[in-house]
């Protein structure tokens, strides 16, 4: 299919450049590149995430996680040395 895109004038120099050291046409360069980014967006999607669980019980007594301000003050005291 033939098309017309407009390039940022130097993205368009690099795709040249990198066109012209790896032996390929622009077209192609631009033709692996977009399949390249596609694949990387399909891969990341409904991928599961596995995240740590802190096992611990309950909330520390006074812990409000309604308030922000709190909060941060108690992870502020915690990390001091």
């Amino acid at each position: 299919m033939r098309t017309t895109l407009r390039l940022d004038d130097r993205l368009f120099e690099e795709a040249k450049a990198l066109a012209v050291r790896t032996g390929r046409t622009l077209t192609q360069v631009i033709e692996d590149s977009l399949r390249e980014a596609l694949a990387r967006r399909v891969e990341g999607v409904g991928q599961r995430v596995v995240l740590p669980v802190a096992r611990g019980g309950s909330l520390r007594p006074g812990v409000n996680l309604d308030s922000m301000p709190d909060l941060l003050d108690i992870m502020e005291a915690d990390a001091a040395p």
